[in-house]
């Protein structure tokens, strides 16, 4: 009898990055739960082969737990845990409004992983071992202007992911995290919107282009893998080589 397709679970999995993620782990033979809390977008991942999909909010414990069951339910098993939801948009600091914006967007960067870490942990466990992979950001790794709660945030999952990994490494469970630059999704379509804006941005981007998401899925797809089983508690940087600057002068271009 042949063993069980692998599975994974991969967060805000209708568009974007984690769409992305979706497709290429079912493209590639896993068992996809997709989950997200948008449930139009998510209906489009409805009928790809290998793919179930489950509507939920990842900064509440039950959606995290009902994600694995799922796992458990129809593939006998759960692998990988792709932790990829991530919010955004605080107002000034001083604003009013400015910490209930902050505890909105900790409950998903923060809590999310965490509460997707603790779910997934005993499935992996379970399984011999596994990886999760988190979505963090370049944010993470330095400050940008007016953007003072999504860096915050995103820093503090990245810390998440190297304590826990450390908490986790010697029952045969990988905890990574990915920091994207600038990618192509919804989430960024308002900036490539303002040309000026989007042009500065793309200046400033060594390889001169903004990622595509199936990209930044490859990169997750590596963390995941055998080819990273000696990789625990990294951070790795997927942003065009933008944060190898210190933001000073622009890179050289190509001749035209």
């Amino acid at each position: 009898m042949s063993a069980p397709r692998k599975a994974v679970v991969v967060t805000a999995a209708a568009s974007g990055i984690g769409r992305a993620a979706a497709e290429l782990f079912a493209a590639r033979g896993f068992g996809v739960v997709a989950v997200d809390s948008d449930p139009v977008r998510l209906a489009g991942l409805s009928g790809v082969d290998g793919v179930v999909t489950l509507l939920g909010d990842v900064a509440r414990e039950r959606a995290n737990q009902e994600m694995v069951a799922l796992a458990l339910s129809r593939f006998g098993r759960l692998d990988v845990a792709v932790l990829n939801a991530g919010a955004g948009g605080a107002p000034p600091l001083e604003d009013e409004g400015a910490i209930a914006a902050l505890d909105a967007i900790h409950a998903v960067n923060v809590r999310g992983a965490a509460l997707g870490i603790r779910a997934a942990a005993p499935a992996l466990r379970a399984a011999g071992g596994g990886a999760v992979v988190v979505t963090a950001s370049i944010a993470a790794l330095r400050g940008d202007p007016r953007t003072w709660a999504y860096n915050t945030t995103k820093a503090a999952a990245v810390n998440l992911v190297r304590s826990a990994a450390l908490d986790y490494a010697h029952q045969g469970i990988r905890i990574n995290a990915i920091a994207p630059g600038l990618t192509l999704t919804a989430r960024t379509a308002a900036v490539r919107e303002d040309p000026v804006l989007a042009g500065d941005l793309t200046r400033r981007i060594p390889l001169g282009r903004w990622a595509e998401p199936r990209e930044q899925a490859e990169v997750i797809w590596f963390l995941a893998s055998p080819a990273a089983s000696y990789i625990t508690g990294e951070v790795l940087v997927s942003d065009g080589g933008l944060s190898a600057s210190n933001g000073l002068f622009f890179p050289p271009v190509a001749d035209p």
